[in-house]
């Protein structure tokens, strides 16, 4: 396929046809999520909020140009009433044989308690990539060490915090007093930030919303360092996706401590449940893109935002083949005569 664009010749490829034509459709589907769940902010039903975004998402989706597949959404077919695992989405499965097989990622609204409480940190966020680039992973924890590029090379997952610290500390350039770690407030971590604070580095402690901090570990400017601890195995893929495409990394291990998890990875296939995976396992995919919008204020982007003749939303789309990082500001004007556009 060839398009001409301005005095150049662009040919499309099967392997870039996802991100000349599907990049920022899939901004506008994370957009009317957080929309749709920004307007239960604040109500105290998370409940309410992830349904929201999750319609919201379904709906839109089905309107984008592909074939898609869900192979990490909100549940079992059986428990979800849509965006269930295996279900297909877009507009390309009634005739549309040309359009690319996609396969997604979702999680319609991470940070659900954010959004039901109106802290900061809720998104909305998804990831694709051709068919098999994602591990369809178990709805399972996970171990999870999620550090930027320049520390990639240098931590372990299974090497002691206080090593993982120091060597981070010397790959950056800085001492260890310098860092910055994001773990999630649980019970489970009582032991790992014992061993931070004793290493010496300073913890931000968060209630919700791994794979947001996770994305701002890959960034330089945003003052986190890494994210050590136990969260979800489908927002580990998610998170894998956005490392490919930020030159990040995530070493994370599925928890597998029942019976009935070792029965179901071994029907996903999955024959070691002790592997060490790292982002390129997780996501393997050659045409991955990542796209979330900020529904409450974050690191990385703004709330949703309404006004008078309109509403704003701020977000983040990344393409790895292209190697590009977008960020998004969006004015969605509402239906009336005298709308007036503004800067805000």
């Amino acid at each position: 396929m060839v398009n001409q664009i301005g005095n150049k010749t662009v040919t499309k490829t099967p392997g870039n046809v996802m991100e000349f034509e599907l990049a920022l459709e899939f901004v506008r589907v994370v957009e009317e999520a957080a929309i749709a769940s920004a307007h239960t902010m604040g109500m105290g039903d998370g409940h309410i909020a992830d349904n929201a975004a999750t319609e919201a998402m379904r709906k839109t989706m089905d309107s984008v140009p592909m074939r898609g597949t869900i192979v990490i959404g909100e549940g079992e077919r059986d428990k979800a009433p849509m965006l269930y695992i295996g279900e297909p989405v877009g507009a390309g499965w009634n005739g549309g044989d040309s359009l690319p097989e996609v396969d997604i990622a979702v999680d319609p609204l991470e940070g659900t308690n954010l959004c039901s409480t109106g802290a900061p940190g809720a998104i909305t966020v998804l990831a694709a990539s051709e068919r098999g680039g994602l591990l369809n992973a178990p709805d399972c924890y996970m171990e999870k060490l999620i550090v930027g590029p320049s520390c990639k090379s240098v931590v372990d997952l299974d090497a002691p915090a206080k090593d993982n610290l120091k060597a981070m500390a010397r790959a950056l350039n800085r001492d260890v007093s310098d860092l910055v770690i994001v773990v999630m407030d649980r019970p489970r971590h009582e032991q790992l930030i014992s061993d931070i604070r004793a290493a010496g580095a300073r913890i931000h402690l968060i209630t919700d919303g791994d794979l947001s901090a996770g994305i701002a570990a890959a960034v330089i400017g945003t003052g986190v360092h890494a994210v050590m601890g136990i969260g979800g195995a489908p927002e580990g893929v998610i998170t894998a996706a956005a490392m490919r495409c930020l030159n990040g990394e995530i070493l994370a291990r599925l928890v597998i401590n029942t019976p009935e998890l070792e029965e179901r990875i071994r029907k996903m296939g999955i024959a070691d449940k002790n592997k060490i995976y790292t982002a390129k396992d997780l996501a393997p995919g050659n045409n991955l893109i990542f796209a979330a919008t900020g529904v409450t204020d974050g690191a990385l982007m703004k709330g949703v935002r309404f006004f008078g003749d309109g509403t704003r939303t701020s977000s983040i789309v990344m393409t790895r083949q292209s190697g590009k990082v977008r960020f998004v500001e969006s004015i969605h004007l509402a239906k009336r005569p005298d709308v007036k556009v503004r800067f805000l």
